[in-house]
């Protein structure tokens, strides 16, 4: 392993690539703290230190706590991300978009540049919504979050918001392009984990005050690593298919006959579910917050706070139903059918066309259940781990999920530099497969 990581600096090409991707991330963190004009900092901290268990608060761990301080990166990638989902969606229903899919490289720019547009779209939006939202707290102290309101303060936020999300954007596709690739990822992952040294601290802090004793912090320390360890195989599993290819001879060369797989991955769609369905169901402690003084709606927060079992048991559902739903989006059967068809492909046994497409679909299903319940278990154990020796875990689910992926593709990303250039990677028996390969 130590050698390993010798032969990244002894590679130049990846030596620089790794030293330019880590400049950008140190330019991404510095703009994570240059504030925005108009905007007390310290009644918006008192603020967030009540709404950790709201939309906002989850919001916040995406954007590595920008959100928080109201920096000029408080809107972070999310916009992008957005964006990107609704360029899918748009792409399994609307003829153009899927037309576009299969246009190639031309194709592929073409949608990039919608993403790009939809990004400002989105990021504008959510910045005047921002705005006003800003302009209304007023914290239990009695201090205003913005001391002087109004148009110019609205169009100042907009603009500000807008131009660092499109900015952080930019920061991304250079890494994607100059660095070792997943920029967006890494934008993510560094902004969830610069919250960690912080956790480690204020654990610290517990232990050496007596509020945590040896025992706890081996069982939570034994407790991530198992979790982490789970997440890394369910993350690599998959299902082959095998596919095999007739012969065919054109002119005086023969094509064909090599028999390989259809890699089909337990989880497809990766930490899409989770996303939707943490933001979903945030939303209802959110709308609570804007009605303190109604018991009704208090009633509500309590049934969806997060140590709840009725919050538990509906998020866990809700994880599962959008795994299914945004794997339909993601993989269709039909079109790897037809593709297999055409060049000569089959899978024994199965005969190609509509039966290949259905058997294909029915292998898809009965492995994305089991995928989609263990990962609904990852993203509920914190809140039960919470409730039962109350400890609060930095990361959470979704945070865990984000942070295992991105580093795994990264590692393979310096692998494949490395097998290249002849250096032995980091796994010596096999090779380590990437998320989609």
């Amino acid at each position: 392993m130590i050698e390993s990581f010798r032969s990244i600096f002894k590679i130049q090409e990846l030596r620089e690539r790794i030293l330019f991707t880590l400049g950008i991330l140190v330019v991404y963190r510095i703009g994570g703290h240059i504030p925005t004009p108009g905007i007390d900092g310290h009644a918006l901290g008192e603020f967030f230190n009540q709404a950790q268990g709201s939309l906002f608060g989850l919001y916040d761990m995406f954007v590595g706590g920008a959100f928080r301080k109201a920096t000029i990166f408080s809107l972070g990638i999310m916009p992008y991300i957005s964006s990107s989902i609704i360029i899918q969606l748009l792409g399994s229903v609307v003829p153009y978009f899927q037309k576009l899919q299969k246009e190639g490289e031309e194709g592929r720019r073409k949608i990039t540049q919608y993403t790009r547009y939809g990004t400002v779209f989105i990021a504008a939006m959510q910045a005047l919504g921002t705005s006003i939202f800003l302009e209304s707290i007023t914290t239990a102290s009695g201090l205003k979050v913005v001391p002087n309101p109004g148009m110019g303060f609205k169009l100042l936020t907009m603009i500000t918001f807008t131009a660092g999300c499109i900015f952080i954007m930019w920061l991304g596709e250079q890494i994607t392009e100059r660095g070792i690739g997943n920029g967006i990822s890494l934008i993510i992952f560094i902004g969830i984990i610069a919250r960690f040294p912080q956790g480690v601290m204020d654990e610290s802090r517990m232990f050496f005050s007596g509020q945590r004793n040896i025992v706890e912090e081996l069982i939570i320390l034994a407790f991530m690593v198992v979790i982490i360890a789970a997440i890394v195989v369910a993350t690599r599993a998959m299902r082959k298919i095998p596919v095999q290819y007739a012969k065919r001879v054109v002119g005086r060369k023969v094509y064909g006959g090599q028999a390989t797989y259809i890699p089909l991955n337990v989880n497809a769609a990766g930490i899409i579910p989770i996303i939707f369905a943490q933001s979903i169901m945030f939303a209802p402690t959110t709308l609570t917050s804007f009605f303190p003084n109604s018991d009704f709606m208090q009633i509500v927060a309590g049934w969806f706070s997060p140590i709840s079992f009725v919050y538990n048991v509906v998020y866990a559902l809700m994880i599962i139903f959008f795994a299914y739903f945004y794997t339909a989006i993601v993989f269709n059967p039909v079109d790897l059918a037809d593709n297999m068809k055409k060049n000569g492909g089959f899978i024994p046994g199965i005969r190609p066309g509509k039966r290949t497409s259905d058997y294909i679909d029915r292998v898809l299903t009965r492995i994305t259940l089991p995928g989609a319940i263990f990962f609904a278990l990852i993203a509920i154990l914190p809140n039960i781990m919470s409730r039962a020796f109350n400890v609060t875990f930095y990361f959470g689910g979704t945070g865990l999920l984000i942070v295992v992926g991105v580093a795994l593709d990264t590692l393979q990303q310096i692998e494949s530099h490395l097998i290249m250039r002849h250096y032995d990677g980091f796994i010596k028996k096999g090779r380590m497969r990437g998320r989609y390969s």
